[in-house]
């Protein structure tokens, strides 16, 4: 295995609904993952989160279920 990197191209939308999956997943402890998936999905959240600033903003529900309806094309 190299160690060369992978880019994943995503919307703002789609990163934003995959980062809030991410954090509700890791906080109800709902992925049942052996420890390297685990670590990939943590790292995934954290490199989301330091690209989002959806997440901080007080209307951040709302920013949420507005980048849902732009992903499904409502």
């Amino acid at each position: 295995m190299t160690g060369e990197n992978v880019e994943l191209r995503l919307t703002t939308a789609e990163a934003l609904v995959l980062f809030e999956w991410l954090a509700a997943a890791h906080d109800a402890e709902q992925l049942i993952v052996d420890e390297a998936e685990q670590r990939v999905l943590w790292d995934l959240e954290s490199q989301l989160e330091t690209k989002l600033v959806e997440p901080l903003m007080p209307n951040c529900t709302e920013l949420v279920d507005a980048a849902k309806r732009a992903v499904l094309g409502a």
